[in-house]
């Protein structure tokens, strides 16, 4: 069920509503000039055991699109994201001292991030998973306790993030910038075309 505090008036719902609380989503949703309303869903993100990440962010988002009540003509969108090295799930970070573990085993190396994505319009779906690649400068010690201070790695997937002051450790992305983000325009885009809905000019 959506969270409470973010219920769609089903009578006046916009066309687009993204399934999400992610203050990084809704901007980059926003930057196409999408008119949309949002809702957090509630839904179990833990990963099954031995779960590969990319099945893993394909279930969540299928789960979260799934999880948000909408008029049968709106479109729904919702994204799951994670960072995966070493064949390893790195999630939201329990605290400091998890994240700087994972920043750690992220320096000076080359980390996957995917996310899923899931569009509903009614009873048409359609759905992708879209990796990046990351390669991280190498981390002294104190650039990963100055991180960790800022208190930014503590609710991001890999414990950091790109659009903020954890942009200083990337030194390359391979893919989508906006995947690593949190939402991949493009493949936003092309799937929403795909079931009818042209988020550029915002055409149903």
């Amino acid at each position: 069920m959506a969270d409470p505090d973010h219920r769609i008036d089903l009578v006046s719902a916009p066309a687009v509503v993204l399934a999400s609380g992610s203050p990084r989503r809704k901007e980059l949703l926003a930057q196409l000039g999408v008119r949309f309303a949002s809702a957090a869903p509630d839904v179990d993100e833990t990963p099954h055991a031995g779960e590969r990440a990319v099945d893993y962010v394909r279930r969540v988002a299928a789960a979260k699109v799934l999880a948000v009540a909408a008029p049968p003509d709106t479109l729904v969108i919702a994204a799951d994201t994670t960072v995966e090295i070493d064949g390893d799930i790195l999630a939201k970070p329990a605290d400091g001292a998890d994240a700087a573990v994972m920043l750690r085993r992220l320096s000076a190396r080359t980390h996957q991030v995917h996310t899923g994505v899931a569009l509903r319009r009614g009873a048409d779906r359609a759905a992708e998973v879209v990796t990046s690649l990351v390669t991280f400068s190498p981390l002294t010690p104190a650039m990963v306790e100055w991180y960790v201070a800022t208190g930014e790695p503590l609710d991001k997937a890999g414990a950091y993030a790109l659009q903020g002051a954890g942009g200083v450790f990337v030194e390359r992305v391979q893919g989508s910038v906006s995947n690593v983000v949190g939402l991949p325009l493009a493949t936003v885009v092309r799937l929403a075309h795909r079931l009818g809905v042209d988020l550029l000019t915002h055409r149903r």
